[in-house]
């Protein structure tokens, strides 16, 4: 039976113990653990493999931890806070009135885009940029009367779409280091990058919508406390024009040799030296520094590495195939059906993990046997895998995306995590990435 199986056993705990707020990192190891000794593999065995496993994960986790590192030696430079201000002064001088404060409204949004897309490529910060860009920014966006549900999706859609579709930088990480590797690893030896890209392509779309509906749904005013905005204390934009030119220096470099030799690690390491040699972050400074963006990334790096073991178990314990065979025969030939399940199967993962990242071990190992059984061409599988990894990732309240949105935009209490980050997410995000993933496995 599909209940008692293994495989379905482990991802049934990981699921259960993540909603009910247990670390991801341990539900994780209890699931495997559960999963592996539900299958009649010894403990020892189990830990064993799952051991093994760890290492899978351990080129990812490293990754994170330099981008941290150089994340927080750009936030070291003053910039943030500098950009923050000028951003400032321009909007103030521009919004007199009604037409030019509407113009407004579209140019930050499309600039929070911009810093977003960057954020994951030019400037792999992740959501670092987040709680430094945003709070100053605060009283221009309460006098401008946006909705700052907006702001949260609008960030959310470039930082989440530009990883699923642009191969640099955190892209890199998620469509080279994982769903490629994932893909090849459980049974698809012959897929290339291009073939991930092409495959990626519908649940960008679906992001895309879910963008321009957001755009509609929380065009309004919205009024926000400007007393609460005021008590939020700003640091004062302490940045020379040392620290921007040899930051900026740094940033070309590091993105020069992430496309020349595609390595991300090494372009931060790069960028690095530069800001410390450049005395951006001085030599005394540089390991305080270093371990801020360090403990910054560290959560996202175990559960990396965590769901690298569990992988590991869920291949070991053989009862893939037989999840694989029964899902075929209660499924049918019905490739809709099919592909709804497997994206809604993503979704409460995701949902439960926080990660697209960490979801595709799980799923890749379980959707691919699958996939070939139904007869989905490789693009449409690769859709399929994307998509189910990628639903959730907004929209999971313990999503890094989620809860660094959050950090920034309610630094005033007035911009709850559930309601204002997490639900306007899942409906705008999920829903389209739902449909346009289904019809993606149907076309490819």
């Amino acid at each position: 039976m599909i209940l008692t199986n293994s495989v379905v056993v482990a991802v049934v705990t990981v699921m259960v113990l993540s909603l009910v707020r247990v670390n991801v990192v341990i539900a994780l190891v209890a699931g495997a653990l559960i999963g592996g000794v539900a299958s009649g593999m010894p403990l020892k065995e189990v830990l064993a493999v799952f051991s093994a496993g760890l290492g899978g994960g351990a080129e990812i986790a490293l990754n994170y931890a330099i981008l941290g590192a150089f994340a927080a030696a750009v936030a070291h430079s003053g910039i943030p806070v500098w950009l923050s201000h000028k951003l400032i002064k321009f909007i103030t001088k521009r919004a007199q009135d009604a037409s030019g404060r509407a113009l407004l409204r579209c140019v930050i949004v499309l600039l929070l885009v911009a810093m977003g897309v960057m954020s994951q490529n030019m400037l792999p910060v992740h959501i670092a940029f987040i709680p430094l860009l945003i709070p100053p920014l605060l009283g221009v966006f309460a006098e401008l009367g946006m909705d700052r549900r907006l702001l949260s999706n609008a960030m959310t859609f470039a930082m989440v779409t530009t990883y699923t579709i642009i191969p640099y930088g955190f892209g890199s990480i998620f469509l080279e280091n994982i769903i490629l590797k994932n893909l090849i690893e459980n049974g698809l030896a012959h897929v290339t990058l291009r073939d991930v890209l092409w495959g990626s392509i519908f649940p960008a779309l679906g992001m895309l919508a879910g963008f321009i509906t957001s755009c509609y749904a929380y065009r309004k005013s919205r009024t926000y406390d400007s007393q609460k905005i005021r008590s939020i204390e700003v640091k004062d934009a302490n940045c020379s024009v040392k620290n921007i030119i040899i930051s900026t220096i740094a940033i070309v470099c590091m993105f020069i040799v992430q496309i020349r030799w595609n390595n991300m690690m090494g372009g931060a390491m790069v960028g690095l030296l530069i800001l410390n040699v450049g005395h951006v972050v001085s030599w005394r400074d540089s390991d305080s520094v270093a371990m801020q963006g360090f403990r910054m990334m560290a959560a996202i790096a175990f559960v990396m590495i965590a769901a690298a073991g569990f992988a590991a178990v869920l291949r070991e314990t053989g009862d893939i195939q037989e999840l694989v065979t029964c899902l075929v025969a209660n499924i049918g030939s019905n490739k809709s059906v099919a592909a709804l399940g497997m994206i809604m199967v993503g979704l409460i993962i995701t949902i439960g993990i926080g990660s697209s990242f960490s979801t595709v071990p799980i799923v890749a190992s379980i959707y691919i046997p699958l996939c070939q059984a139904l007869g989905f061409s490789t693009l449409a599988t690769i859709c399929i895998v994307v998509s189910a990894a990628v639903t959730g990732d907004a929209g999971s309240p313990a999503s890094d995306t989620m809860l660094g949105m959050t950090s920034g935009l309610n630094v005033d209490g007035q911009h709850d995590h559930i309601w204002d980050t997490t639900i306007p997410a899942f409906i705008h995000f999920n829903v389209p990435l739902i449909i346009f993933g289904v019809l993606g496995a149907l076309v490819l």
